[in-house]
């Protein structure tokens, strides 16, 4: 029998008994309903074929190809690697795959005119210790910001691109390095949810649209310090068999990046974009 339960206060709910191979559609909807409300789904004890991992993400939105070539599987080019390949040939750490997400809390797909909806990971390996996966809520950071900086935040918009201000691109090839920054609410309300959430990346934003240098750059840290609220965090500690998707319209996230590098911490990752809004655009 499917049990849902709350895992976190204010963000995070975890699913047991189902198998998400053969669930039903009504299953299906109670899992999603559950996911929009508590915006990060864990799913326990799956044991997934690639094929079919890409089958249960695709109830979920349209699958998309990570810009990261070079860590894409090579039969599954949907999929990402997300682990392997951590020494090079000399058996130096690539710190650009250990540390991956570890950089700082961010929100996947900000750099795309439409935004990643979800991100979805399967775990294959899991070290003894470390590799926990850390989440914030964009509702309860919306909501803990002081009232004049809602209404100064009103119609804002950000610009933000791959690599951010930083121009961090280590695991893009050469040739996928140009990014033109693309543009996004900061508040954004969630098309499903109906709620407001603080839509915001340090990493990837570049500018605040229509503002001078040193008062985005202002706006930037004000935003940066404000984001995480102690209650509307969650705190996922990884499991073989774990599905974990997030919801980017309304989360943060990152990897705690602390695991004794010579074990595996390996997950299937895929990008997964909203049928309403991808058809939206298509029709403009």
């Amino acid at each position: 029998m499917m049990n849902i339960r709350l895992v976190g206060e204010q963000i995070g709910v975890e699913v047991s008994g189902v198998d998400v191979k053969t669930m039903s559609d009504e299953d299906f909807a109670r899992i999603y309903r559950a996911w929009i409300d508590g915006n990060v789904l864990v799913v326990k004890d799956q044991n997934l074929t690639i094929p079919e991992f890409l089958s249960y993400s695709r109830r979920f939105g349209i699958v998309n190809p990570h810009p990261s070539k070079s860590t894409r599987h090579p039969d599954y080019p949907d999929i990402t690697l997300l682990g392997t390949d951590k020494f090079d040939a000399n058996g130096q750490l690539n710190q650009a795959i250990y540390r991956r997400g570890a950089e700082g809390w961010h929100t996947d797909g900000a750099y795309d005119e439409i935004p990643f909806k979800a991100t979805q990971l399967y775990a294959i390996a899991i070290p003894d210790t470390g590799g926990d996966t850390l989440f914030a809520s964009g509702y309860a950071a919306y909501d803990g910001l002081p009232e004049q900086l809602k209404q100064r935040l009103d119609g804002v918009v950000g610009g933000f691109t791959y690599g951010g201000r930083k121009s961090n691109q280590a695991l893009l090839n050469p040739e996928d390095r140009a990014w033109t920054p693309v543009q996004h609410p900061i508040v954004r309300l969630h098309r499903e949810s109906g709620r407001k959430s603080l839509y915001f990346d340090p990493g990837k934003i570049v500018f605040i649209a229509d503002m001078e240098p040193a008062a985005s750059n202002d706006l930037i840290a004000e935003l940066t310090a404000r984001m995480i609220q102690p209650a509307g965090q969650y705190r996922h500690k990884w499991a073989v068999g774990d599905i974990v998707i997030w919801d980017n319209r309304c989360s943060y996230h990152k990897a705690a990046g602390d695991y004794p590098p010579e074990q595996d911490r390996i997950h299937w990752r895929v990008s997964i974009k909203d049928w309403e809004e991808t058809g939206k655009m298509a029709a403009d």
